[in-house]
């Protein structure tokens, strides 16, 4: 019998020992199971503002906890070898579990650690361990910084909001069609988890800018018009990370975007919002 996984958007019907579209959830014992849970694959202390988070707390860094799988299939994806792997020997995952990731957070405190960042894959296909490990590092009295893509449901959205103090959320592009045919993902979701967010904790979105696909003038603009009116809603500023691309993954024959380009986006984005920033370049 099939069970449905009601973790993000794409709600994936799985039979008995089927694994999910983000290769990190997987139909066991009749009931859909987190596969990664504490199966690490990068563990780095950063400084903060490369998660990237410019306005929470500057100048500090920042221990980065990274695992396997993501929901979307972004064609540009910069860690393929972890956000599409599903656990195979290449991968190099190794089990930490929550209470050694927070050790490990606490220890660093002397080098400038605030907490842990949840990032490199897409941390919400493992929820679970997200909640684990913040829960725990938030009772050391230190904090969660969540990298995600947003394309989350409402009911992992409330599990995890308890324990995260920051996010940075990728809002990829502002068209509907680009999120559901290139990224295999949804434009609506994204836009929800950015609003329960904005209201709930620190946010900073990034963009990165791919040549001829996302980096025209009106996108730009009807990007930056709606993050300023979520400002209002919310009386918080909300700054937007503008990235350069540089070919990767499927992507690898194509040419990096232009210097200019994100110059010039970031100009248009700066007419609306008061925080903009220029990134990879």
């Amino acid at each position: 019998m099939e069970q449905i996984c009601d973790v993000c958007f794409r709600h994936c019907r799985l039979s008995e020992g089927m694994t999910g579209a983000c290769k990190a959830r997987r139909c066991e014992d009749g009931k859909v199971a987190i596969a990664n849970y504490g199966k690490i694959t990068s563990l780095a202390l950063d400084p903060i503002e490369k998660k990237p988070l410019n306005r929470f707390y500057p100048g500090s860094m920042i221990l980065s906890v990274g695992s396997y799988g993501c929901n979307l299939k972004c064609p540009f994806c910069q860690n393929v070898e972890i956000s599409l792997a599903d656990g195979r020997p290449e991968c190099e995952a190794e089990y930490v579990p929550p209470e050694v990731i927070a050790q490990i957070a606490v220890k660093h405190k002397e080098r400038g650690n605030i907490g842990v960042a949840f990032t490199y894959n897409e941390p919400l296909v493992g929820y679970e361990f997200v909640v684990d490990t913040a829960r725990l590092v938030k009772e050391a009295g230190m904090k969660n910084v969540l990298v995600t893509n947003g394309c989350f449901t409402r009911s992992v959205f409330d599990s995890v909001i308890p324990y995260i103090d920051a996010m940075n959320i990728d809002l990829k592009c502002f068209t509907e069609s680009y999120y559901r045919d290139t990224l295999k993902g949804d434009l609506d979701t994204v836009k929800e988890f950015i609003t329960l967010a904005a209201g709930s904790c620190h946010v900073e979105l990034t963009t990165l800018i791919i040549p001829d696909e996302n980096d025209s003038d009106e996108e730009m603009e009807a990007l930056s018009g709606w993050i300023a009116e979520l400002e209002k809603q919310t009386g918080k500023q909300i700054p937007l990370h503008i990235s350069r691309f540089f070919p990767m993954s499927r992507y690898a024959g194509r040419r990096p975007t232009r210097v200019e380009s994100v110059r010039h986006l970031a100009d248009l984005a700066g007419r609306k919002l008061k925080f903009v920033y220029m990134g990879n370049i």
